[in-house]
Protein backbone atom coordinates (compact mmCIF):
# COMPACT_ATOMS: atom_id res chain seq x y z
CA UNK A 1 0.00 0.00 0.00
CA UNK A 2 2.70 2.24 1.08
CA UNK A 3 4.49 1.59 -2.35
CA UNK A 4 1.31 2.41 -4.30
CA UNK A 5 1.19 5.96 -2.27
CA UNK A 6 4.73 6.63 -3.11
CA UNK A 7 4.26 6.58 -6.86
CA UNK A 8 1.06 8.18 -6.55
CA UNK A 9 2.75 10.82 -5.28
CA UNK A 10 5.66 11.19 -7.44
CA UNK A 11 3.55 10.54 -10.90
CA UNK A 12 1.00 13.76 -9.43
CA UNK A 13 4.67 15.30 -8.66
CA UNK A 14 6.02 15.07 -12.18
CA UNK A 15 2.49 16.25 -13.30
CA UNK A 16 2.73 19.36 -11.79
CA UNK A 17 5.87 20.08 -12.35
CA UNK A 18 5.80 19.16 -15.94
CA UNK A 19 5.91 22.17 -17.85
CA UNK A 20 5.73 23.99 -21.21
CA UNK A 21 7.75 27.61 -22.62
CA UNK A 22 5.43 30.79 -23.83
CA UNK A 23 6.95 33.19 -25.77
CA UNK A 24 4.76 36.07 -25.70
CA UNK A 25 4.42 38.34 -28.99
CA UNK A 26 2.78 41.29 -27.49
CA UNK A 27 4.48 44.15 -26.32
CA UNK A 28 5.66 42.31 -23.88
CA UNK A 29 8.78 40.72 -25.89
CA UNK A 30 11.58 41.80 -25.88
CA UNK A 31 12.60 40.70 -29.43
CA UNK A 32 9.50 39.74 -31.46
CA UNK A 33 11.62 39.28 -34.74
CA UNK A 34 13.91 36.63 -33.29
CA UNK A 35 11.28 34.61 -31.86
CA UNK A 36 10.42 33.85 -35.64
CA UNK A 37 14.07 32.73 -35.97
CA UNK A 38 13.64 30.46 -32.84
CA UNK A 39 10.24 29.09 -33.62
CA UNK A 40 12.00 28.60 -37.50
CA UNK A 41 14.49 26.65 -35.83
CA UNK A 42 12.54 24.26 -33.91
CA UNK A 43 10.98 23.50 -36.77
CA UNK A 44 14.37 22.72 -38.12
CA UNK A 45 15.31 20.09 -35.28
CA UNK A 46 11.38 18.68 -35.82
CA UNK A 47 9.72 19.78 -32.75
CA UNK A 48 6.38 20.73 -33.44
CA UNK A 49 5.16 24.09 -31.84
CA UNK A 50 1.81 25.70 -31.96
CA UNK A 51 1.31 29.50 -32.79
CA UNK A 52 -1.79 30.82 -30.53
CA UNK A 53 -3.56 33.26 -33.19
CA UNK A 54 -4.80 36.35 -31.33
CA UNK A 55 -3.64 35.69 -28.05
CA UNK A 56 -1.27 37.62 -26.30
CA UNK A 57 -0.05 39.08 -30.13
CA UNK A 58 -0.10 35.26 -31.79
CA UNK A 59 2.44 33.80 -29.05
CA UNK A 60 4.05 30.41 -29.51
CA UNK A 61 4.15 27.54 -27.30
CA UNK A 62 6.73 25.46 -27.37
CA UNK A 63 7.56 22.07 -25.42
CA UNK A 64 9.82 22.68 -22.56
CA UNK A 65 12.95 21.22 -23.97
CA UNK A 66 17.06 22.19 -23.28
CA UNK A 67 17.78 23.14 -26.46
CA UNK A 68 14.48 25.84 -27.30
CA UNK A 69 15.43 28.03 -23.85
CA UNK A 70 19.01 28.37 -24.81
CA UNK A 71 18.06 29.47 -28.16
CA UNK A 72 15.73 31.87 -26.67
CA UNK A 73 18.42 33.10 -23.72
CA UNK A 74 20.78 33.10 -26.76
CA UNK A 75 18.66 35.45 -28.91
CA UNK A 76 17.59 37.56 -26.11
CA UNK A 77 13.88 36.56 -26.82
CA UNK A 78 11.53 37.12 -23.54
CA UNK A 79 9.98 33.76 -22.42
CA UNK A 80 7.98 32.40 -19.63
CA UNK A 81 8.10 28.48 -18.54
CA UNK A 82 4.52 27.54 -17.73
CA UNK A 83 3.15 24.45 -16.37
CA UNK A 84 1.31 21.84 -18.58
CA UNK A 85 -1.59 22.48 -16.24
CA UNK A 86 -1.18 26.09 -17.30
CA UNK A 87 -0.82 25.29 -20.76
CA UNK A 88 -4.00 23.70 -20.74
CA UNK A 89 -5.56 26.19 -19.47
CA UNK A 90 -4.87 28.40 -21.94
CA UNK A 91 -5.57 26.32 -24.73
CA UNK A 92 -9.24 26.26 -23.01
CA UNK A 93 -9.66 30.05 -23.49
CA UNK A 94 -8.23 30.08 -26.90
CA UNK A 95 -11.53 27.01 -27.95
CA UNK A 96 -14.09 29.14 -26.84
CA UNK A 97 -16.51 30.09 -29.28
CA UNK A 98 -16.79 33.27 -28.13
CA UNK A 99 -12.85 33.97 -27.99
CA UNK A 100 -11.31 35.43 -31.68
CA UNK A 101 -8.59 32.87 -31.17
CA UNK A 102 -7.48 29.76 -32.39
CA UNK A 103 -4.44 27.13 -32.48
CA UNK A 104 -2.70 26.08 -35.26
CA UNK A 105 0.24 23.75 -35.28
CA UNK A 106 3.73 24.40 -37.18
CA UNK A 107 5.04 21.31 -38.12
CA UNK A 108 7.66 21.58 -40.59
CA UNK A 109 10.02 24.10 -41.67
CA UNK A 110 9.71 25.34 -45.28
CA UNK A 111 12.53 25.81 -47.45
CA UNK A 112 13.12 28.88 -48.69
CA UNK A 113 13.77 31.03 -51.45
CA UNK A 114 14.96 34.61 -52.42
CA UNK A 115 14.91 35.48 -56.28
CA UNK A 116 17.80 38.12 -56.42
CA UNK A 117 20.48 38.07 -58.46
CA UNK A 118 24.03 37.39 -57.67
CA UNK A 119 25.91 40.68 -55.96
CA UNK A 120 22.99 42.38 -54.26
CA UNK A 121 23.55 43.00 -51.06
CA UNK A 122 20.62 41.80 -48.34
CA UNK A 123 19.41 45.36 -46.91
CA UNK A 124 18.14 46.26 -50.58
CA UNK A 125 15.44 43.53 -50.17
CA UNK A 126 13.87 43.77 -46.93
CA UNK A 127 12.97 40.07 -46.52
CA UNK A 128 16.16 38.72 -47.09
CA UNK A 129 17.46 41.54 -44.33
CA UNK A 130 15.00 40.41 -41.70
CA UNK A 131 15.56 36.46 -42.74
CA UNK A 132 19.67 37.18 -41.89
CA UNK A 133 18.44 39.31 -39.08
CA UNK A 134 16.21 36.40 -38.07
CA UNK A 135 18.63 33.61 -38.83
CA UNK A 136 16.18 31.97 -41.12
CA UNK A 137 18.24 29.66 -43.71
CA UNK A 138 17.13 30.61 -47.10
CA UNK A 139 18.84 30.12 -50.99
CA UNK A 140 19.30 32.82 -53.54
CA UNK A 141 18.07 31.56 -56.60
CA UNK A 142 17.34 33.83 -59.72
CA UNK A 143 16.43 33.38 -63.84
CA UNK A 144 18.62 30.62 -64.66
CA UNK A 145 17.33 28.52 -61.63
CA UNK A 146 13.49 28.60 -62.32
CA UNK A 147 13.86 28.35 -66.34
CA UNK A 148 15.64 25.44 -65.23
CA UNK A 149 12.82 24.27 -63.36
CA UNK A 150 14.74 24.02 -59.88
CA UNK A 151 11.67 25.88 -58.15
CA UNK A 152 9.98 22.94 -57.35
CA UNK A 153 12.69 22.24 -54.98
CA UNK A 154 10.93 24.85 -52.68
CA UNK A 155 8.10 25.70 -50.78
CA UNK A 156 7.89 29.66 -50.34
CA UNK A 157 9.41 31.79 -52.93
CA UNK A 158 10.05 35.75 -52.42
CA UNK A 159 10.34 38.44 -55.02
CA UNK A 160 10.86 41.94 -53.92
CA UNK A 161 12.45 45.02 -55.78
CA UNK A 162 12.00 43.48 -59.46
CA UNK A 163 10.58 44.22 -63.21
CA UNK A 164 9.39 41.37 -64.79
CA UNK A 165 8.53 43.58 -67.68
CA UNK A 166 11.66 44.21 -68.86
CA UNK A 167 11.81 47.48 -68.53
CA UNK A 168 15.00 47.98 -66.36
CA UNK A 169 12.57 49.12 -62.86
CA UNK A 170 11.77 52.28 -65.34
CA UNK A 171 15.27 54.15 -64.41
CA UNK A 172 15.73 54.98 -67.48
CA UNK A 173 15.24 59.00 -67.01
CA UNK A 174 17.10 59.28 -63.65
CA UNK A 175 19.54 57.15 -64.03
CA UNK A 176 20.39 55.88 -68.00
CA UNK A 177 23.86 57.69 -67.35
CA UNK A 178 24.88 56.23 -63.96
CA UNK A 179 27.58 53.13 -64.51
CA UNK A 180 25.18 50.91 -62.23
CA UNK A 181 22.73 51.27 -64.52
CA UNK A 182 24.93 50.51 -67.79
CA UNK A 183 25.73 47.53 -66.25
CA UNK A 184 22.51 45.90 -64.94
CA UNK A 185 21.28 46.08 -68.60
CA UNK A 186 24.36 44.19 -70.03
CA UNK A 187 24.15 42.08 -67.47
CA UNK A 188 20.71 40.85 -68.28
CA UNK A 189 20.94 40.77 -71.56
CA UNK A 190 23.75 38.42 -71.51
CA UNK A 191 22.01 36.34 -69.03
CA UNK A 192 19.36 36.51 -71.49
CA UNK A 193 20.91 35.25 -73.88
CA UNK A 194 22.61 32.58 -72.67
CA UNK A 195 19.36 31.18 -71.68
CA UNK A 196 17.99 31.16 -75.27
CA UNK A 197 15.86 34.50 -75.27
CA UNK A 198 16.22 37.46 -77.53
CA UNK A 199 14.68 40.17 -75.43
CA UNK A 200 15.12 40.64 -71.52
CA UNK A 201 11.40 41.09 -71.22
CA UNK A 202 10.58 37.45 -72.81
CA UNK A 203 13.07 35.91 -70.55
CA UNK A 204 11.35 37.76 -67.50
CA UNK A 205 7.73 36.50 -68.97
CA UNK A 206 9.54 33.06 -68.96
CA UNK A 207 10.31 32.91 -65.35
CA UNK A 208 6.98 34.85 -64.39
CA UNK A 209 4.76 31.86 -65.93
CA UNK A 210 7.49 29.48 -64.49
CA UNK A 211 6.26 31.08 -60.65
CA UNK A 212 3.11 31.22 -61.19
CA UNK A 213 2.73 27.47 -62.36
CA UNK A 214 5.30 26.88 -58.65
CA UNK A 215 1.59 28.20 -57.34
CA UNK A 216 -0.89 26.82 -58.98
CA UNK A 217 1.36 23.88 -58.03
CA UNK A 218 0.80 24.47 -54.48
CA UNK A 219 3.81 27.07 -53.72
CA UNK A 220 3.48 30.02 -51.47
CA UNK A 221 4.78 33.05 -53.00
CA UNK A 222 5.56 36.36 -50.97
CA UNK A 223 6.16 39.72 -53.42
CA UNK A 224 6.79 42.90 -52.10
CA UNK A 225 7.33 46.87 -54.11
CA UNK A 226 7.69 46.64 -57.53
CA UNK A 227 7.87 42.84 -57.36
CA UNK A 228 3.91 43.10 -57.01
CA UNK A 229 2.59 44.67 -59.84
CA UNK A 230 5.23 44.28 -62.44
CA UNK A 231 4.55 40.62 -61.57
CA UNK A 232 0.94 40.87 -63.16
CA UNK A 233 1.75 43.01 -65.53
CA UNK A 234 4.08 40.84 -67.26
CA UNK A 235 1.49 37.84 -66.93
CA UNK A 236 -1.19 40.21 -68.26
CA UNK A 237 1.24 41.57 -71.33
CA UNK A 238 2.25 38.14 -72.42
CA UNK A 239 0.91 38.28 -75.70
CA UNK A 240 1.97 41.51 -76.87
CA UNK A 241 5.14 44.08 -76.44
CA UNK A 242 4.47 47.38 -73.55
CA UNK A 243 8.38 48.13 -74.15
CA UNK A 244 9.71 50.98 -75.98
CA UNK A 245 12.96 51.05 -78.00
CA UNK A 246 15.45 52.08 -75.36
CA UNK A 247 14.49 48.97 -73.42
CA UNK A 248 14.57 46.07 -76.10
CA UNK A 249 15.20 47.39 -79.29
CA UNK A 250 12.04 47.79 -80.92
CA UNK A 251 9.19 49.87 -80.20
CA UNK A 252 6.04 48.96 -77.67
CA UNK A 253 2.96 47.64 -80.05
CA UNK A 254 0.34 50.52 -80.51
CA UNK A 255 -2.28 48.69 -79.16
CA UNK A 256 -0.87 47.17 -76.05
CA UNK A 257 -3.00 48.08 -73.66
CA UNK A 258 -6.01 46.82 -75.84
CA UNK A 259 -4.01 43.17 -75.93
CA UNK A 260 -3.34 42.87 -72.07
CA UNK A 261 -4.66 39.70 -71.05
CA UNK A 262 -6.10 40.00 -67.24
CA UNK A 263 -7.55 36.38 -66.67
CA UNK A 264 -3.70 35.40 -66.39
CA UNK A 265 -3.02 37.66 -63.36
CA UNK A 266 -2.80 37.01 -59.62
CA UNK A 267 -4.47 40.01 -58.17
CA UNK A 268 -5.22 42.89 -60.75
CA UNK A 269 -7.17 44.29 -63.85
CA UNK A 270 -8.66 46.62 -66.12
CA UNK A 271 -5.26 48.57 -65.11
CA UNK A 272 -3.84 51.39 -67.41
CA UNK A 273 -0.14 50.76 -68.55
CA UNK A 274 1.80 53.86 -67.67
CA UNK A 275 3.08 54.40 -71.59
CA UNK A 276 5.39 56.89 -70.77
CA UNK A 277 9.24 55.37 -71.30
CA UNK A 278 10.63 58.04 -69.07
CA UNK A 279 7.88 58.25 -65.86
CA UNK A 280 9.25 56.02 -63.22
CA UNK A 281 5.62 54.27 -62.89
CA UNK A 282 4.36 50.84 -64.37
CA UNK A 283 0.95 51.57 -64.38
CA UNK A 284 -1.96 52.83 -62.58
CA UNK A 285 -2.13 49.88 -60.17
CA UNK A 286 0.18 51.96 -57.73
CA UNK A 287 -1.05 54.81 -55.73
CA UNK A 288 1.95 57.20 -55.78
CA UNK A 289 0.00 59.95 -57.51
CA UNK A 290 -2.55 59.87 -55.10
CA UNK A 291 -0.63 60.21 -52.14
CA UNK A 292 1.37 63.12 -54.05
CA UNK A 293 -2.17 65.01 -54.16
CA UNK A 294 -3.45 64.04 -51.04
CA UNK A 295 -0.17 65.32 -49.54
CA UNK A 296 0.78 62.06 -47.44
CA UNK A 297 3.76 62.68 -45.17
CA UNK A 298 5.84 60.16 -43.17
CA UNK A 299 4.47 61.37 -39.79
CA UNK A 300 0.93 60.16 -40.92
CA UNK A 301 1.62 58.11 -43.00
CA UNK A 302 -0.32 54.74 -41.74
CA UNK A 303 -2.26 51.67 -42.46
CA UNK A 304 -4.36 49.34 -40.51
CA UNK A 305 -4.69 45.35 -40.75
CA UNK A 306 -7.97 44.17 -40.62
CA UNK A 307 -9.89 41.65 -37.89
CA UNK A 308 -10.95 38.34 -39.44
CA UNK A 309 -12.69 35.35 -37.22
CA UNK A 310 -9.58 33.29 -36.12
CA UNK A 311 -11.61 30.05 -35.99
CA UNK A 312 -13.33 30.74 -39.82
CA UNK A 313 -10.53 32.87 -41.36
CA UNK A 314 -7.65 31.18 -40.49
CA UNK A 315 -5.05 31.98 -42.92
CA UNK A 316 -5.60 35.69 -43.45
CA UNK A 317 -5.61 35.38 -39.07
CA UNK A 318 -1.89 34.34 -39.43
CA UNK A 319 -0.83 36.42 -42.20
CA UNK A 320 -2.01 39.72 -40.02
CA UNK A 321 -1.13 38.54 -36.31
CA UNK A 322 0.83 41.57 -34.91
CA UNK A 323 1.15 43.17 -31.51
CA UNK A 324 -0.60 46.42 -33.15
CA UNK A 325 -3.16 47.08 -36.30
CA UNK A 326 -1.75 50.58 -36.93
CA UNK A 327 1.52 50.25 -38.98
CA UNK A 328 3.76 52.90 -39.80
CA UNK A 329 3.51 53.55 -43.36
CA UNK A 330 6.33 52.93 -45.89
CA UNK A 331 7.32 53.72 -49.46
CA UNK A 332 8.31 51.88 -52.57
CA UNK A 333 8.67 52.04 -56.40
CA UNK A 334 5.14 50.27 -55.73
CA UNK A 335 3.64 51.14 -52.51
CA UNK A 336 -0.16 51.21 -52.59
CA UNK A 337 -2.73 49.31 -54.54
CA UNK A 338 -5.25 51.48 -56.08
CA UNK A 339 -8.73 49.14 -54.91
CA UNK A 340 -10.73 49.66 -58.37
CA UNK A 341 -7.84 47.18 -60.24
CA UNK A 342 -8.37 44.33 -57.51
CA UNK A 343 -10.04 41.49 -58.53
CA UNK A 344 -13.32 40.79 -56.51
CA UNK A 345 -11.78 36.93 -54.68
CA UNK A 346 -8.67 38.99 -53.46
CA UNK A 347 -8.73 39.46 -49.70
CA UNK A 348 -7.40 42.93 -48.58
CA UNK A 349 -6.00 42.27 -45.20
CA UNK A 350 -4.38 46.01 -44.81
CA UNK A 351 -5.42 49.32 -46.01
CA UNK A 352 -4.55 53.16 -45.90
CA UNK A 353 -7.70 54.48 -44.71
CA UNK A 354 -6.65 58.05 -45.34
CA UNK A 355 -6.05 57.38 -49.16
CA UNK A 356 -8.33 54.19 -49.52
CA UNK A 357 -5.56 52.33 -50.97
CA UNK A 358 -4.82 48.51 -50.04
CA UNK A 359 -1.57 47.95 -48.97
CA UNK A 360 -1.55 44.12 -48.28
CA UNK A 361 -3.08 41.37 -50.05
CA UNK A 362 -3.66 37.68 -50.53
CA UNK A 363 -5.09 35.48 -52.51
CA UNK A 364 -5.44 31.84 -54.04
CA UNK A 365 -3.88 30.48 -57.05
CA UNK A 366 -4.45 26.13 -58.03
CA UNK A 367 -3.52 24.90 -55.04
CA UNK A 368 -1.11 27.45 -53.47
CA UNK A 369 -0.83 30.97 -52.32
CA UNK A 370 0.13 34.44 -52.39
CA UNK A 371 0.62 37.53 -50.90
CA UNK A 372 1.70 41.45 -51.82
CA UNK A 373 2.64 43.63 -49.91
CA UNK A 374 3.60 47.04 -50.54
CA UNK A 375 6.10 49.23 -50.57
CA UNK A 376 10.12 48.52 -50.23
CA UNK A 377 11.41 48.42 -46.40
CA UNK A 378 9.39 48.74 -43.26
CA UNK A 379 11.68 50.64 -41.43
CA UNK A 380 13.10 53.06 -44.15
CA UNK A 381 10.42 55.27 -45.13
CA UNK A 382 11.82 56.58 -48.39
CA UNK A 383 14.80 54.18 -49.17
CA UNK A 384 16.21 56.20 -51.61
CA UNK A 385 19.12 55.01 -53.97
CA UNK A 386 22.44 54.74 -52.09
CA UNK A 387 20.59 54.58 -48.64
CA UNK A 388 22.46 53.13 -46.14
CA UNK A 389 20.82 49.58 -45.31
CA UNK A 390 18.68 49.51 -42.00
CA UNK A 391 19.96 48.06 -38.90
CA UNK A 392 17.22 45.62 -37.52
CA UNK A 393 19.01 45.29 -34.19
CA UNK A 394 17.86 49.11 -33.51
CA UNK A 395 14.29 47.70 -34.66
CA UNK A 396 13.49 44.12 -32.72
CA UNK A 397 9.54 44.69 -32.21
CA UNK A 398 9.31 45.71 -36.02
CA UNK A 399 5.08 45.27 -36.48
CA UNK A 400 5.92 45.81 -40.71
CA UNK A 401 8.88 43.27 -40.55
CA UNK A 402 6.75 40.77 -38.44
CA UNK A 403 4.01 40.72 -41.49
CA UNK A 404 7.10 39.10 -43.59
CA UNK A 405 7.90 36.69 -41.13
CA UNK A 406 4.41 35.93 -41.13
CA UNK A 407 4.42 34.62 -44.01
CA UNK A 408 7.93 32.71 -43.80
CA UNK A 409 6.25 30.10 -40.97
CA UNK A 410 2.87 30.36 -42.78
CA UNK A 411 3.83 27.04 -44.85
CA UNK A 412 4.76 25.36 -41.81
CA UNK A 413 1.01 25.36 -40.70
CA UNK A 414 -2.01 22.59 -41.86
CA UNK A 415 -3.64 24.27 -44.02
CA UNK A 416 -7.09 25.22 -43.63
CA UNK A 417 -9.16 26.93 -46.33
CA UNK A 418 -10.84 30.11 -45.42
CA UNK A 419 -14.99 29.04 -44.62
CA UNK A 420 -15.75 33.18 -45.37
Amino acid sequence: MKKLLYLFVVIVSFQLNASQILVPMDDSQSNHLKAYGVSYWALEHDVVIEWLLNYRGGSFLYPHLQGLEEELLLKGVKYEIITDGQANSIRSQIAHPEQNMEIVQLEKAPKIAVYTPDGKQPWDDAVTLVLEYAEIPYDKIYDSAIVNGKLPEYDWLHLHHEDFTGQYGKFYASYRSYPWYKQQVADAEALAASLGFNKVSKLKLAVAQSIKNFVIGGGFLFTMCSGTDSFDIALAAQNTDICEVMYDGDPARPNCQKELDFSQTFAFEDFQLERDPLKYEYSSIDGTDLRRRQGIRETTDKFTLFDFSAKWDVVPTMLTQCHTNIINGFMGQTTDFMKEYIKPNVLVMGENQALGTARYIHGEMGQGTWTFYGGHDPEDYEHRVGDPHTDLNLHPNSPGYRLILNNILFPAAKKKKQKT
